[in-house]
């Protein structure tokens, strides 16, 4: 299946101009620091939040965070740093239909 005209002229602007994909399509960034501190950036809503386990939608897909003394240490509408002892991380993914 090919990919709409629109996209795919945007894709070829944004290439051009050094737009980063994460800026232009809202694909999630995650930045690990250690095993203590974590940021991403284009997340969409936070799902569930407990100090073990942290669930956050983003735009193509699900990200979970596992460790223990999990906290949301900061927090903006496009960004969230948390802190803990950062065990695991998994992403599941979102399938085009």
């Amino acid at each position: 299946m090919r990919k709409p005209r629109k996209k795919v002229a945007q894709n070829k602007i944004n290439n051009l101009l050094e737009i980063p994909q994460e800026v232009s399509n809202n694909i999630p960034k995650v930045t690990i620091t250690g095993f203590e501190q974590i940021l991403i950036e284009n997340y969409k809503t936070i799902l569930e939040y407990q100090d073990f386990y942290i669930k956050l939608s983003t735009e193509i897909g699900i990200l979970n965070i596992n460790g223990f003394e999990l906290d949301l240490k900061e927090m903006t509408s496009d960004d969230l740093l948390i802190t803990g002892k950062i065990d695991s991380i998994d992403f599941e993914s979102i399938e085009d239909e």
